[in-house]
């Protein structure tokens, strides 16, 4: 599945096909691009099978350098992910609740702060669980019949997959707050206008856009990639200062890269940049 094109510096392809398959999730590989389909019908509830699947995905990916960027979404049209599996809710207790919690936490941070771009293609249902994998993603799309929510209070309970961290710092303090004590789902104009969703798209076309965004940073330098992602997620928990010193340092460590000769001489030469593949 693997070929290598000795014309072209470093660059590896993987053919359009399966490249990971599992119970309840599948990931398929098209040209430096993993799409990483959550597979549990009928609306594709995050169960702890399907947590343990996708972090064992991540680390196969994660040490891959024929991959340079992901997609998630979910199988189908009617769900994206529609939250945590409330049979298994039922039956914990408050400890093992908040190991629970514990565990999606460092999956969803680990998809945060992944080396590669990650991008959402929400095609549906994104509800409690469903809603934090999104805004643990870097770039989010959504499908015209897309749903967003947060509907814990409606249970008795609050978000405890990132929610209360995560929507407040993309929507606003009071916006997120709002949403999460009234538990109201939300339509995917809503969540584009409080910047929740960076594009809606509509559900035929939602695939092919999502690739489109994704092979266009596959051309792009993977190193500055990964330092924007550090940049930006630590420096929004830090000091305006503090997030500066951090950004003038990740500019020196590139600046001391083959990738920052590559580009600029790129540029003066008025040809496409041949970056190193991660």
């Amino acid at each position: 599945m693997l070929t290598y094109n000795p014309s072209v510096k470093g660059r590896y392809f993987y053919k359009q096909g399966t490249y990971m398959s599992f119970e309840t999730i599948l990931i398929n590989l098209d040209h430096g691009v993993a799409t990483l389909v959550i597979k549990n019908p009928p609306l594709n509830v995050l169960s702890t099978q399907v947590g343990h699947e996708i972090n064992k995905a991540l680390d196969k990916i994660e040490t891959d350098p024929a991959i340079s960027v992901i997609v998630i979404t979910g199988d189908g049209n009617k769900a994206f992910a529609a939250g945590a599996d409330i049979r298994e809710l039922q039956k914990l207790s408050g400890v093992e609740a908040e190991a629970m919690a514990n565990i999606w936490d460092c999956l969803f941070t680990r998809i945060e702060e992944f080396r590669l771009p990650v991008i959402a293609a929400v095609n549906g249902m994104a509800f409690g669980g469903g809603c934090e994998l999104a805004m643990a993603c870097d770039i989010r799309y959504a499908s015209e019949n897309a749903l967003f929510g947060q509907p814990e209070i409606n249970l008795g309970i609050i978000p405890g997959w990132g929610g209360t961290q995560r929507l407040p710092r993309l929507v606003g303090k009071g916006r997120a707050l709002e949403l999460m004590m009234t538990g109201d789902t939300f339509d995917v104009k809503e969540a584009k206008q409080m910047g929740l969703i960076n594009q809606i798209v509509s559900p035929q076309e939602l695939m092919a856009t999502v690739r489109n965004l994704a092979r266009r940073l596959c051309n792009k330098g993977g190193l500055a990639l990964t330092a924007i992602k550090t940049c930006v997620n630590q420096g929004l928990n830090q000091k305006m200062e503090e997030g500066l010193a951090l950004e003038s340092r990740e500019f020196g460590v590139i600046s001391s890269t083959e990738d920052k000769i590559e580009g600029i001489a790129a540029f003066l030469e008025k040809r496409p940049a041949n970056f190193r593949k991660n």
